[in-house]
């Protein structure tokens, strides 16, 4: 037992001791007692391995390591554990008692890094932010209704226009000759008009005229039928002439043929109204077609004003004074002032994001700008099924990704001291959590 004591003593004294440098190693045999080999050889025999010779103070004790025997070794293994542990232990807490200060200072950095921690992530789930998102408008082409040459261009590129503010103006020489025209023939079928009302009123008084004449001729028949009844009556009882009787008879028949003319002539005038009426009818009917030729040449005549239907900006413009220009021909590009953002969310962060929550823009071309906006609405689909060619899920190998989908966001009091166009890059961030969180508690209190 005397022998491993001084084994653990020797190795704790390596442990606690800095490593020294040694040129070499050799085998040497110890024999206990003296140098010689006992009879028995190798049994009484203990091999060790002992550093080289070497250099070293006068009055140093030269350690020699002689590795226990195996059994010794294994017995010892817990309690050599254990002696290094407490080794560590006091090595560490002699460092603790050495720099104090440089440990409590850590210690206090560890809190409030964990504090800090704590209250970025406590703040960061109340919000739903991406890098997918850009600036949108439903831009669009500008080109004219009509043909002809471009006389004034009054915008250039990149310019703000207003309602109704004009970007380009066509020859309209053609189109005020073309005006004139149609206001002539309104002017003329009105004069019809005029015309076939007029002979109207005449044809009234004719028809008025032969009523009297059919109502003279009717009055008259009445007085004949009676004359022609007494003179019939003397003839018969012998007071009267035969002649006479005839007479009055005749008289009675060309009162019934004046009449029935009177009554012809009062048809005739009646027919020709009606046929007056027919005349107006078509008159009206020439007048609107002549007052619609006008209205559509004053339609192209304004066409030759190119004019912008909302206000916004000129982009990329092409119109050019001399140049002639076609029905469809694209003279400009335009932006319109109403712009929104388009931030393709994953469908995993829509679970609260609802219509109306706040939200917080920060544009890449402005990073000093904070703009404020709202959720407009989240379309009801993923981007990739609205696309030119949307994916098929059901054929070939089906992986599970994650997907994208468009939610709108409308800009609350848009800058006017800035340039916000189509695909400029946004980072969004939506509250989709209305609840204050911890930081937000704490620095109200302060």
């Amino acid at each position: 037992m005397g022998l491993e004591a001084e084994h653990r003593r020797e190795g704790e004294q390596a442990l606690l001791e800095p490593p020294r440098p040694q040129s070499g190693r050799a085998w040497s045999r110890g024999v206990v007692g003296n140098d010689q080999s006992s009879p028995d050889g190798a049994k009484d025999s203990v091999r060790s391995r002992a550093p080289a010779p070497q250099s070293r103070p006068p009055g140093k004790r030269r350690i020699v390591e002689v590795p226990p025997p195996e059994k010794h070794r294994q017995e010892d293994k817990p309690e050599r554990i254990e002696q290094e542990r407490e080794v560590r232990d006091r090595s560490r807490l002699a460092r603790w008692r050495r720099h104090p200060f440089g440990v409590a200072s850590g210690l206090i950095l560890f809190v409030l890094a964990a504090a800090a921690g704590y209250l970025y992530l406590d703040y960061a789930r109340h919000f739903q932010t991406t890098d997918d998102a850009f600036i949108a408008a439903r831009q669009f082409a500008i080109a004219p209704k009509v043909s002809g040459y471009i006389t004034s261009v009054p915008v250039t590129d990149n310019q703000h226009v207003v309602v109704g503010g004009p970007i380009a103006r066509i020859d309209d020489r053609d189109y005020r000759i073309a005006l004139e025209q149609a206001q002539a023939q309104v002017a003329n079928a009105e004069a019809s008009i005029q015309n076939i009302d007029a002979q109207t009123n005449a044809q009234q008084a004719q028809i008025s005229a032969n009523q009297a004449q059919l109502d003279q001729a009717q009055a008259a028949l009445v007085f004949a039928q009676q004359q022609a009844t007494r003179y019939q009556d003397l003839a018969k009882t012998g007071s009267g002439t035969v002649q006479n009787a005839q007479q009055y008879t005749s008289q009675l028949r060309q009162q019934q043929a004046a009449v029935q003319s009177a009554e012809a002539n009062l048809k005739l005038a009646q027919r020709q109204l009606e046929s007056l009426k027919a005349q107006r009818n078509s008159a009206v009917a020439s007048l609107e077609q002549a007052r619609a030729q006008r209205d559509q040449a004053q339609l192209n005549l304004s066409y030759t004003t190119v004019t912008a239907a909302q206000a916004g900006r000129v982009v990329n413009l092409t119109a050019a004074v001399g140049q002639f220009a076609q029905p469809g021909t694209n003279l400009t590009m335009f932006v319109p002032d109403e712009t929104w953002v388009t931030a393709n969310f994953k469908e995993t962060q829509l679970d609260h994001m609802r219509p109306g929550q706040p939200v917080t823009l920060e544009i890449d071309a402005y990073p000093e700008r904070t703009i404020r906006g709202h959720v407009d609405s989240v379309q009801p689909g993923s981007g990739t099924v609205f696309s030119l060619l949307p994916a098929q899920n059901a054929t070939g190998n089906y992986v599970k990704i994650v997907q994208r989908v468009p939610v709108k966001l409308v800009i609350d009091n848009l800058p006017a001291d800035v340039a916000l166009g189509p695909g400029m890059s946004v980072e969004p961030s939506v509250r989709v959590d209305p609840s204050r969180s911890l930081y937000e508690r704490l620095r109200g209190w302060l």
